[in-house]
């Protein structure tokens, strides 16, 4: 199995390839093109440097075709008022008594610094399933995390997918 995608992040990616294969494909190609003309290729920065961005373009467009080829499609199965995926979970640590809000999404949406949260990840699991009032324990490097679920709320947010 491949990576865990929604049908929605099954959409955002084929956007990308068909953006990334109609728009950047043939201005990166001209770009190369037009730095080759310059002359000597031993100096040329812009060539190097066009080439360059040309196959970060390229790297992308196979890395998403084989995500999608690999894809396991999943969709949220909690109950009304679960954490579960696409909705957000407000927190609070019991050993430290702060409160934090999570929203769990799927690997390739998952950015820890906007808090959202891979379904995949310890606390993403520990928190499916569970409704407000209950406590759930989260394994961590530095031992067991106790947090109580506080509130969970649908969120219709239009996450970005990853980049590399």
């Amino acid at each position: 199995m491949g990576e865990k995608l929604t049908k929605e992040d099954i959409k955002k990616i084929e956007k990308e390839i068909e953006h990334r294969k109609l728009e950047e494909r043939p201005r990166l190609i001209e770009a190369v093109k037009e730095a080759r003309a310059q002359g000597d290729l031993s100096e040329n920065f812009e060539y190097y440097a066009a080439k360059r961005e040309k196959n970060q373009n390229e790297s992308r467009i196979g890395y998403l075709e084989g995500m999608l080829k690999t894809a396991e499609i999943v969709s949220d199965t909690s109950e009304e008022g679960e954490a579960g995926l696409d909705k957000k979970v407000e927190v609070r640590f019991v050993d430290r008594g702060t409160t934090e809000t999570y929203k769990i999404v799927t690997p390739i949406r998952s950015d820890s610094l906007k808090k959202r949260i891979s379904i995949e990840s310890p606390i993403g699991m520990a928190l499916v399933g569970h409704k407000p009032g209950e406590k759930v324990n989260v394994k961590t490097p530095g031992g067991v995390l106790v947090m109580e679920i506080l509130s969970v709320q649908d969120d219709d947010e239009n996450d970005e997918i990853q980049a590399f």
